[in-house]
């Protein structure tokens, strides 16, 4: 009876490991610029738990031991080198550090992205193998860096040949566009085509019989172009960015396209700078407020277009900016401007009159006293690292909560 149990017992662990084993790799792909790096350091991790709606997202992001999470069956290869060169490929099991990687981008680094939440939560919705693959590069653009080919090539509007003219650098500027446009494109592609051609070099324990099955894209980026006045005329006043609605539903045909997979679940991170615009929390200059709303609007647009109707969908991450932070970083942002007005005071001086620097970081530091209190320091120091408001403050809370929502809608579309 004894060895009967424990032959049969044998058969149901061998019939579930071979069910496992058969499921196919999920594969998503995760692209973008510098926020899909990620600038989030895992030394703010703590600050995630001191929240009651975020606490149980870090109980995820960290086992037993109090490290960070190591997926049993996500992996991961990450391309993030440095602005414009392709390499920087770091590749293994999902845990935290596939973010900025400042000093070796092939090794882990300090930091997440989107990233880490997204493939966490991807593992609890499903049962089998998880391979995500992340192209990201910092001060990428759409409309030159990221553009696809259904789009042509970028052209110049009239005030800008005008403008480039009158500075005699027209014929320069427009070989630097030629050759950037589409550059970071068709790196993306590229890598992806190279993963999916060699799964094993990743993934070791991947079953080819079982194969694989492209399961979801996410893109968040957008601040390159955001800033971009020179090609998005405010001018044209809510049509402003309209443009780049226009070339982000192209990109999404021609990934469809390039990679074989015509109906491709289409995650569009909506950016969450400025926040909800609560003042005090963020730079409200140069009609920002009335900018950013614009470009939200333009990056969300494609998710409303017919042809993308329930693949598609905008996951607005505005709700995930930290306030409290952005009260703190407008007032390190008044530190920073003191700091650069004494400095520049200073330059003008004949050198028998020059502040010695010493002397000049004392005084910034007793303006910093005045201006922060201990309270908002301490703060700082926990919650807050590295990118100022364009990061997001290099908080983790932030790309925790961006990671997991994109992974929840991807989730939705799939059912």
């Amino acid at each position: 009876m004894i060895r009967k149990l424990f032959a049969a017992t044998i058969v149901v662990i061998c019939l579930v490991a071979s069910t496992c084993a058969q499921k196919p790799v999920k594969v998503y792909i995760l692209a973008g610029q510098s926020n899909m790096v990620g600038t989030g350091k895992i030394s703010t991790f703590d600050y995630i738990g001191d929240d009651p709606a975020t606490a149980p997202l870090l109980s995820r992001m960290r086992g037993d031991d109090g490290n960070p999470t190591v997926c049993d069956r996500v992996w991961i290869s990450s391309l993030n080198g440095k602005m414009n060169q392709y390499g920087g490929e770091g590749f293994g099991k999902l845990t935290a550090g596939y973010g900025v990687r400042i000093n070796d981008p092939t090794e882990l680094g300090d930091s997440i992205g989107p990233e880490f939440t997204f493939g966490l939560a991807m593992e609890d919705a499903y049962d089998g193998p998880i391979l995500l693959i992340k192209t990201a590069w910092g001060g990428q653009s759409l409309s030159v860096d990221y553009r696809s080919p259904g789009s042509g090539p970028y052209k110049l509007n009239d005030w800008q040949i005008e403008n480039f003219t009158a500075k005699g650098v027209l014929e320069k500027i427009k070989a630097e566009r030629e050759e950037a446009t589409g550059r970071n494109y068709r790196y993306m592609i590229e890598h992806v085509q190279k993963v999916l051609a060699d799964i094993k070099r990743v993934y070791p324990q991947y079953d080819s019989e079982a194969g694989y099955e492209l399961s979801g894209f996410v893109w968040f980026q957008g601040w390159n172009d955001y800033v971009d006045v020179g090609t998005y005329r405010d001018t044209e006043g809510d049509q402003q960015y309209a443009p780049y609605g226009t070339v982000l539903a192209q990109f999404i045909r021609d990934v469809r396209k390039d990679l074989e997979s015509p109906e491709l679940p289409f995650v569009i991170g909506v950016s969450g700078i400025h926040g909800d615009f609560t003042p005090g929390t963020f730079n409200a200059r140069g009609q920002a407020e009335l900018r950013m709303r614009r470009f939200r609007k333009a990056m969300a647009a494609p998710a409303l277009l017919p042809e993308f109707n329930g693949n598609v969908v905008a996951v607005e991450t505005a709700a995930f900016h930290d306030l409290e932070l952005g009260r703190i970083g407008i007032k390190m942002l008044k530190v920073k401007q003191f700091s650069a007005k004494l400095r520049n005071q200073n330059k003008d001086k004949p050198e028998e009159d020059k502040v010695p620097r010493t002397e000049l970081i004392e005084r910034v530091a007793d303006y910093r006293a005045e201006v922060v209190s201990p309270a908002e320091e301490a703060l700082w120091k926990r919650a807050a690292s590295r990118g100022g408001f364009v990061h997001y403050y290099g908080s983790a809370k932030f790309h925790a909560q961006a990671g997991n929502a994109f992974a929840n809608a991807l989730t939705e579309l799939e059912k």
